[in-house]
């Protein structure tokens, strides 16, 4: 938590001025007691009313002295608190955007979503307590004292016992409980990885007939988490009535032992009082103290869990040279010098020994089996991971030349598995270049095969879309992400196995259209249908993450065994369809 106290730097005049405002409260509802005790012991024993109005009458403006303090305190306490969780949070955003697939993988992304808002909010909500407790708790524990021992110091032995055990039973109830605070967080990550499968993956689950498992996998992770939750709160509900419980004994020791000084004449009624209500400052302070103590150790967790993110460096570093990449204009297009690729921690490359050269105004299509590398040799390119050995270019320069701003600028992709955000139409394909005006929007999706569907929309360009794109088929969803990609008018265009849901008349139109539209740019598509490559100027085919044979449709049918195999497989398809 110390770490993280750097970002309330910015709000260090309101947390200051909250201090204060506690300090001036904490002083008000200490001094209340002793005009109690004269009011008592001056006013009420001597039966002088004029003393009595006076002294209430201060007793009520230091009252709402203290109630308007109080106030402040808070209101500046919560405006300090919420800003340095509304940084955190910034900060963490900011920070994760950066990682590669490598470190989402490493920390994952239900992890991600608990850290950056269940583990922030535990922290948030302490530093609060710490702002409004961390001056008052101890000037009432400490003046309480010193105020009780200035009414009756033979007294005040009562608290030298009251509190020592007060102390020790919170020290016990805490030690008891830490334990179950670092599970919890952990046991809430499983709980949203779990809720975020089911939820992304409701209509496999359905149709597969497995809501009742996935609602019992589900049960079993809330039970552990509940049962988790159940013994924290059965080992704190004990705090309260121990605490009463030593509380109302000081009371009774208090009283009964008062009395008797009242009787021997040692000590006035109205310093009994006052006695009393400084006893109870003193042991509530204690409380706070206590409920701080508890908290802050979870809250550490919470801390060390966000400070593991933030310290995480993500692998793919930004050079941060904008501008300053030196171009080869003679050689434009993507080029791929003898890379090679491993994940980590993998027995063998995913990619070995790759070159080839996709120029622009050309169509380069890569296919091969399921698990040859295809996918992988796309993402090399935005550097979404690096080459392992080798070096992968565009118009000549070393793609970690350039700033990773300026590098993704210069591309249009399309994931395999196409991604919308909930939005209109329009907004969805300006996602791609957020100056594109309306004229170039519907031009990207005329390209894109996809704006006779819009039309057809009840709106049109301005129909909403839901969230993931689920009031759209999935050839539509495809058909919009490639409109995206297309109305950034990039200098290179990836396309990801991005016709699988695409019928093979819309396939064709599409491909034929990409042609006229990508002149001026390197196209690359990765495709599991032959009929999608078949007229591409350049066919890469891959296997177990070699190329094993480029050239045409021609050539390669000629040429290469495993591009035959392909063919073959699909031709009664093809035909068929």
């Amino acid at each position: 938590m110390i770490r993280l106290a750097r970002y309330m730097r910015p709000y260090l005049w309101p947390a200051l001025f909250s201090v204060i405002f506690v300090f001036l409260q904490s002083l008000a509802n200490l001094y209340l007691p002793t005009l109690m005790a004269d009011i008592v012991d001056t006013g009420v024993v001597k039966g002088d009313l004029p003393y009595i109005y006076k002294m209430g009458a201060y007793m009520l403006l230091v009252t709402l002295a203290a109630g308007v303090l109080t106030v402040l305190a808070n209101y500046l306490a919560s405006k300090v608190a919420a800003g340095f969780g509304r940084d955190v949070r910034n900060k963490m955003f900011s920070h994760v955007e950066t990682f590669s697939l490598k470190e989402f993988d490493q920390v994952g992304t239900s992890s991600l979503i608990t850290r950056t808002t269940n583990d922030i909010a535990q922290i948030e909500q302490v530093y609060m307590m710490i702002l409004k407790m961390m001056t008052m708790a101890p000037l009432m524990c400490i003046g309480g004292i010193i105020m009780a021992i200035s009414k009756d110091a033979k007294l005040s032995l009562v608290l030298v016992v009251a509190l020592p055990l007060l102390i020790i039973s919170i020290s016990v109830l805490a030690r008891k409980g830490m334990p179950y605070f670092k599970a919890i967080q952990k046991k809430m990550d499983r709980l949203n990885l779990i809720l975020r499968e089911e939820l992304t993956g409701i209509r496999v689950i359905r149709s597969f007939n497995r809501t009742k498992h996935e609602v019992q996998r589900f049960d079993e992770a809330n039970k552990d988490i509940t049962q988790t939750s159940i013994r924290i709160n059965q080992i704190m509900s004990a705090a309260m009535p121990l605490m009463m419980l030593i509380m109302n004994l000081s009371m009774v020791a208090i009283v009964w032992f008062g009395g008797l000084r009242i009787n021997s004449g040692s000590m006035q009624v109205g310093d009994l009082m006052a006695f009393i209500q400084y006893a109870m400052q003193i042991m509530f302070s204690v409380l706070m103290g206590a409920m701080m103590f508890i908290m802050i150790p979870r809250a550490q967790i919470s801390a060390t869990r966000v400070n593991e993110v933030l310290d995480i460096q993500p692998d793919i570093q930004d050079t941060k040279r904008n501008g300053s990449e030196k171009i080869d204009e003679n050689e434009q297009g993507v080029e791929f010098q003898n890379v090679t690729f491993s994940y980590p921690g993998a027995e063998k490359p995913a990619l070995s020994d790759i070159s080839f050269t996709a120029q622009v105004g050309e169509t380069t299509a890569i296919i091969g089996g399921t698990g040859t590398g295809k996918s992988t040799l796309l993402n090399l390119i935005p550097r979404y991971f690096d080459a392992t050995h080798g070096s992968v270019r565009i118009n000549g320069a070393d793609v970690k030349t350039f700033s990773l701003d300026k590098l993704r600028r210069m591309i249009g992709y399309v994931p395999q598995k196409s991604v919308l955000f909930t939005g209109t139409v329009a907004d969805n394909i300006r996602y791609g270049n957020e100056r594109a005006t309306d004229e170039e929007i519907e031009e990207a999706a005329r390209t894109a095969q996809a704006d006779d569907f819009i039309r057809e929309m009840e709106e049109g360009y301005d129909s909403v879309i839901a969230q993931g794109g689920k009031n759209i088929s999935g050839g539509q969803k495809q058909r919009l992400a490639i409109a995206r990609a297309l109305a950034r008018q990039a200098e290179v265009y990836l396309l990801d196995d991005s016709f699988s849901a695409l019928d093979y008349r819309t396939d064709a139109r599409l491909m034929s259209a990409l042609g006229r539209v990508t002149q001026s740019a390197a196209l690359i598509i990765v495709a599991q249908r032959v009929s999608t490559v078949l007229h591409a100027d350049k066919i890469i085919v891959l296997d177990d993450g070699r190329i094993v044979g480029m050239g045409t449709h021609d050539q390669l049918i000629k040429t290469c065994a495993v591009y035959k195999e392909i063919v073959d497989s699909q031709l009664d398809k093809e035909e068929l369809a």
